[in-house]
């Protein structure tokens, strides 16, 4: 199956909308009609400004929920601490294939965002605006809107705006990525954990958030704290944005107010009356069981005390014909492979993780999801960025909210359900670089010298320990290495690599496989 969302899915909207103000009425909001319908936006100063993002209790609606107002402090306070002026970037970065909030914003409502960019930097002093995205749509979007207010990166200009184009990929999406695509690098994080408030773009401040947030903090600023609190829950008001996409008769993006039920969003979609589970926050996220998924609402503090979480904002349900293990595992493989490959966690972990599912669902049986459940606590909280704690929470999320599955895979003969693939992912030509080949590298140690050649020709599945062997990731070699494989192999001065057919059940997985000792 696996359809891919469209660029710009269906929108709707529960009550009245703010961010979707407008869509009824054009395709996309120019900026002589965003102004007829939102009206005009007057500068505000930056204590002011941030002390109306308290108000509103409004956190960056791009995963991390951090907020918004303590970010914008931190940036004021290095800008003037170091006498540097800062930088604002709008993160609109969407590689995650179920997540498509930000660019419908940037496609139908630019200059929302805009607006709330142009806020912060007027707010802050700043001198540089980027905006960051990842597709032509969003490209040709934000560039159309950025003529249409006469803004551009020229030296002579008060605000220098550009457009930085990251690749469509997980890791790229991440914070520390994106500020180094803006500086001329890999859209990849750096491997270590950096604040932007104290060093981003240049190594100047910088005040990165998504476009969703932007977008908020424009409403807010037009509508004042009281009005915009009118809606929504008490603790979180306003709206959000949420992409609906899985197993639902219409994927679309949806603008509900917090504390509205999620059982009624899912049904607007189309969604199963009774599903298995629901996939809360994306592929970073975590699932709700059927029970959970009708008593939730649409709040960060209802779907975290269920289990759940809003993340980015992809709710992804699944129906009763497809089996949950393994839809997970073709989410556990993309995430394999979306690896930045600076870690040991990601770069073996993340792939051993993939191994094990499948090799749990292959009827390996109680020693192959003993084996997963430890490769799986030995990626948690040891990578260089973000990407393998959030691969290790979804599959966490899926051993314990699907335990009938996991019983029925592991002690007897499967569930009995084919994997129908509605959660989505990219189209297949992309996906193949992901999957496992089915094989895997295997050491000979009776032979093997420690010469290292294999790890120089493919570090992604083999690296040198401390006592200059190798160590080789318990995994099924990814399509895309596989013919680096075979050149390792083919080149071993001492033969001792072969690949081989993986076998059905999982050898034992330790944290060695991750980098703590030969294996």
């Amino acid at each position: 199956m696996n359809t891919p969302l469209p660029d710009v899915p269906e929108v709707r909207v529960v009550g009245l909308p703010h961010l979707t103000a407008g869509f009824d009425l054009v395709e996309r909001l120019a900026l002589p009609m965003h102004l007829k319908v939102h009206g005009p936006l007057k500068p505000v100063d930056g204590e002011r400004l941030a002390g109306l993002a308290d108000d509103i209790a409004l956190n960056g609606r791009g995963g991390a929920g951090f907020p918004f107002g303590r970010k914008l402090r931190a940036v004021a306070s290095a800008a003037i601490r170091r006498g540097i002026r800062p930088v604002v970037v709008v993160n609109a970065s969407e590689g995650e294939p179920a997540c498509r909030k930000d660019t419908v914003l940037v496609c139908r409502a630019p200059h929302l965002v805009l607006d709330g960019a142009l806020l912060a930097a007027e707010a802050l002093g700043a001198r540089t605006l980027v905006i960051a995205v990842t597709r032509d749509s969003t490209e040709a979007s934000v560039r159309a809107a950025l003529d249409e207010r006469g803004l551009a990166d020229k030296r002579s200009s008060p605000l220098r705006a550009r457009v930085v184009r990251t690749p469509e990929r997980m890791v790229s999406g991440e914070a520390s990525a994106v500020i180094r695509a803006v500086d001329g690098g890999p859209a990849l994080p750096p491997g270590r954990r950096e604040r932007a408030a104290e060093s981003g773009v240049g190594g100047a401040p910088t005040l990165l958030s998504n476009a969703e947030t932007f977008a908020q903090l424009a409403v807010a600023a037009r509508l004042g704290p009281r009005r915009f609190c009118n809606t929504g829950e008490p603790g979180e008001p306003g709206t959000v944005l949420l992409t609906l996409s899985g197993a639902v008769a219409r994927p679309m993006v949806i603008e509900v107010p917090t504390g509205v039920p999620l059982r009624y969003v899912l049904q607007l979609a189309g969604a199963p009356s009774l599903p298995q589970g629901v996939l809360t926050g994306g592929y970073h996220g975590s699932w709700l069981n059927s029970v959970a998924a009708h008593d939730a609402a649409v709040s960060r503090a209802s779907l975290s005390a269920l289990g759940g979480a809003l993340g980015a904002g992809a709710i992804l349900p699944i129906g009763p014909g497809t089996c949950a293990l393994g839809e997970a595992l073709r989410v556990a493989e993309w995430l394999a492979a979306e690896t930045a490959g600076q870690c040991g966690p990601c770069r073996l972990g993340l792939p051993a993780v993939a191994g094990g599912l499948a090799d749990v669902l292959n009827g390996g049986g109680p020693a192959a999801l003993e084996a997963l459940r430890e490769v799986t606590g030995a990626v948690k909280g040891r990578g260089a960025c973000k990407h393998p704690d959030g691969s290790a929470r979804f599959l966490a999320s899926t051993l314990a909210a699907f335990t009938d599955d996991l019983a029925a895979h592991v002690l007897g003969g499967g569930c009995g359900r084919p994997t129908v693939g509605v959660l989505p992912l990219p189209s297949a030509g992309y996906r193949e670089e992901g999957v496992p080949s089915g094989e895997k590298v295997l050491v000979d140690w009776t032979l093997c010298e420690g010469h290292g050649l294999c790890a120089d020709i493919v570090p992604e599945l083999i690296r040198l320990g401390p006592d200059g062997y190798p160590l080789v990731a318990d995994a099924n070699v990814p399509m895309h290495l596989r013919g680096r494989a075979q050149r390792a192999v083919r080149r071993c001065p001492a033969l001792a690599l072969r690949i081989e057919q993986a076998p059905a059940a999982l050898p034992q997985v330790t944290r060695k496989a991750l980098g703590s000792g030969r294996s």
